[in-house]
């Protein structure tokens, strides 16, 4: 799993690379706009083209993205119950110093054309903050922000990773979510969350496209709770994680620091884990 756009059960590489980008090398292709938009006339032409659910992740290239905005817009005339769910992968903080591993012209579509079409957002704090503008320094901040995201347009905003001080202490990572509805009459309901869980001492790629894919599948099964698709996102991504380091140790034998290869998600031993998570993790509500 590099990276992909993911229409229904139907899945477009928007990169087929050797290996993914954590490594020293690697080769491969970058599928550029005129190439997305042959397929998706493919689907078109033989009228597959109704889907349920979108699912975005990494890409490099604007006109693609600008690409999949028109893609999602007629999508959800052909099902206007379609949710998009966009990962905006621009970059993250490392010591606490942020930077983007993307082209930064990618920041303005995000921006102004991709996040006002999508239904959930899965931004990390650096790319909530490099789409707002505003900086995260505490959890009001990030409340905050959140609301700025709804704004936007999406009803559902999860912060998947912070560096915000966890009540549960330092070895913990905070996660944030916001789930706004407006009911019938008008009115508007947010459910607001904070989910802590254990930080892992190692570098892994790829968490965010798990998290992102894994959040669609358990907001499919809890649309109108965000509390409990979160446990179960969460919790099922510590399972991963956790067997994952555990391997990856073995491996590297005593005393030696897992390289990338080891480090890579153990997903397919994980299915277990991923279909029926045990909770192990937690969401207060705000």
């Amino acid at each position: 799993l590099i990276s992909f756009l993911l229409i229904g059960f139907d899945t477009v590489n928007s990169v087929q690379f050797s290996n993914h980008t954590g490594y020293a090398h690697w080769k491969g292709q970058v599928l550029n706009s005129d190439e997305l938009h042959e397929l998706y006339e493919g689907l078109k032409l033989n009228k597959v083209n109704r889907y349920d659910y979108v699912l975005t992740g990494y890409t490099r290239d604007t006109s693609f993205l600008a690409m999949v905005v028109d893609i999602v817009q007629e999508l959800k005339q052909q099902n206007p119950n379609l949710v998009y769910v966009c990962d905006p992968v621009m970059g993250d903080k490392w010591n606490g110093e942020g930077s983007m591993y993307v082209p930064k012209d990618l920041l303005p579509v995000y921006r102004d054309k991709v996040v006002p079409v999508a239904d959930i957002i899965t931004p990390n704090q650096f790319e909530a903050e490099l789409l707002t503008g505003r900086k995260i320094y505490t959890e009001k901040d990030a409340l905050e922000v959140m609301d700025m995201l709804h704004a936007m347009g999406p009803e559902t905003v999860v912060i998947t990773s912070s560096d915000l001080q966890a009540p549960l202490g330092n070895d913990y990572l905070i996660a944030l979510g916001s789930h706004r509805k407006t009911k019938a009459d008008g009115t508007r309901i947010t459910q607001r969350i904070r989910v802590e869980s254990p930080k892992v001492d190692a570098v892994f790629v790829g968490t965010g496209d798990l998290f992102a894919a894994m959040l669609l599948a358990w907001t499919h099964k809890h649309p109108n709770n965000l509390k409990v698709a979160c446990e179960k996102t969460v919790s099922a991504m510590q399972h991963v994680l956790q067997r994952t380091i555990k391997s990856a140790k073995v491996q590297a034998g005593e005393g030696n620091k897992p390289n990338s290869a080891h480090l890579e998600l153990r997903m397919v031993q994980s299915k277990k884990d991923i279909e029926n998570p045990e909770i192990i993790v937690k969401a207060t509500v705000l």
